[in-house]
C-alpha cells in the first residue's frame, strides 16, 4: 500500500448542499424457473441484490460504499444512474427525480452524471481509439457537430487526466495502453462532458499498487479543483480511507453501517465492518492474527437470512436477531448502524 499512503485525505474547502438523494431504492432480478418449477407451481424468486438503500451525498463530496464481492454495490451504483431501471425507491438528483424521467430526459441528464467502469479495457470498444472513445459522448449529447469541433474538447480532458502530450496518446487503441493509462482514458471519457457527479466502480481494483495512488489522487484533484462529486465504490477499506469523506458499508444489499470515515475506521460499531477492519494486513509484527473472523459463508441473495442478515455469521448473534431486523440508527454524530448490539 506504499503508493496509497501519500493520500492526503483531508478536504480543502467545505461540502455543499445535497446532491444526490438515494430513498429506499430496490432491484431485484427474477430467477428463470425451469420446467419442474412450473410445472409445480413454484412462487417466483428473484435476486435481491439491492434491497432497501438510502443515503445522500453532497456536492463535492465522495462518498465510499465498501462491502464484499456481491454485496449489490455495483448494481446499486448502475442502478442510481438508470443503467438498470429500479425495482422501487426513488433517487433525486439535485431536485429533479431520476426515476421519473423518460428515456429522452434521461439522455440529457447523463451529461451531468457519468459512470467510470471497474474494467476499462472491457468498457472500451478495442476498434475505435482515444479520439473516438472520448468524443463520442459529445457527438451523442450534440456538444460538437464535427471530430474538429472534438478536437479541442479532447485535447483538454487529456491534459485534466494528466496524459500529456495529448497528441502521444490521441490516436493509439486500447490495446496500446497500459493498465493505468486505460483507467485515465476511462475517466477522461467521463469528465469530458463536465458531469457533476460521477459513479467510480471500483476504478483501482485491476491496477497494479503502484499506479492505484496515481489514480485516487487524480479523482482527489478532480473533487477539489472542480467540485465533482463522487460514489466511490470499493472493497478496498485502505483506499477508501484515504479518499473519501464518508463511508457506507453494505452488506447482502443493506447498508449496515455508515458514517464519517475517520469515525467509522476507527470506531467501527458493527460486527461486519470490523471483520472487514480486521481482515486488512497490518505489517507489524507484533499484531496477532486478524480480529474478528466471521464464520460460514455468504448467504445467498435468492433467499437472505430472516432478521439480520448477519446473524449466521455474526460472533454476537442472539435469539432477536433470527426474528427483528435491525435499523440503521444513530449511534454517535452523524455515525450510524443496524445492529441490535452494536460495540465500540
Amino acid at each position: 500500500m506504499g503508493a496509497v499512503t501519500a493520500l492526503e485525505p483531508e478536504r480543502s474547502a467545505e461540502l455543499g448542499e445535497v446532491i444526490l438523494k438515494v430513498e429506499d431504492l430496490v432491484k431485484y432480478f427474477p430467477v428463470r424457473r425451469g420446467l419442474v418449477e412450473i410445472v409445480r407451481r413454484e412462487p417466483e424468486r428473484a435476486v435481491k441484490a439491492v434491497d432497501g438503500v438510502s443515503f445522500d451525498i453532497k456536492k463535492g463530496e465522495l462518498f465510499g460504499v465498501v462491502g464484499e464481492s456481491g454485496c449489490g454495490k455495483t448494481t446499486m451504483g448502475r442502478t442510481i444512474l438508470r443503467l438498470l431501471e429500479p425495482t422501487a425507491g426513488k433517487v433525486t438528483f439535485e431536485g429533479i427525480d431520476v426515476t421519473a424521467l423518460s428515456a429522452e430526459e434521461m439522455k440529457m441528464l447523463r451529461q451531468r452524471m457519468q459512470i467510470i467502469f471497474q474494467d476499462p479495457y472491457e468498457s472500451m470498444n478495442p476498434r475505435l481509439d482515444v479520439f473516438r472513445i472520448i468524443s463520442e459522448p459529445l457527438k451523442i449529447q450534440g456538444i460538437v457537430k464535427n471530430s474538429h469541433d472534438a478536437l479541442r474538447y479532447v485535447e483538454k480532458v487529456l491534459e485534466d487526466v494528466e496524459m500529456t502530450p495529448p497528441e502521444e496518446y490521441i490516436y493509439r487503441y486500447p490495446h496500446e495502453l497500459s493498465g493505468g493509462q486505460r483507467q485515465r482514458i476511462a475517466a477522461a471519457r467521463a469528465l469530458v462532458l463536465d458531469p457533476e457527479f460521477i459513479v467510480a466502480d471500483e476504478p483501482v481494483s485491476m491496477l497494479d499498487v503502484s499506479i492505484r495512488g496515481e489514480i485516487l489522487n487524480l479523482m482527489l484533484s478532480l473533487s477539489r479543483e472542480r467540485g465533482v462529486t463522487f460514489l466511490y465504490i470499493t472493497h478496498d477499506l485502505a483506499t477508501a480511507r484515504h479518499i473519501c469523506d464518508r463511508i457506507a458499508v453494505m452488506y447482502l444489499g443493506k447498508i449496515v453501517e455508515k458514517g464519517p470515515t475517520d469515525s467509522l475506521i476507527k470506531h467501527p460499531l458493527h460486527p461486519y465492518t470490523q471483520a472487514l477492519i480486521g481482515a486488512v494486513f497490518v505489517p507489524d509484527p507484533k499484531k496477532k492474527g486478524f480480529g474478528r473472523v466471521l464464520k460460514g459463508e455468504v448467504p445467498s441473495p435468492v433467499d437472505p437470512p430472516s432478521g439480520c442478515r448477519l446473524h449466521p455469521r455474526c460472533p454476537i448473534a442472539q435469539d432477536i436477531c433470527k426474528e427483528v431486523e435491525p435499523e440503521l440508527v444513530p449511534a454517535e454524530d452523524n455515525h450510524l448502524v443496524a445492529c441490535h448490539f452494536a460495540i465500540g
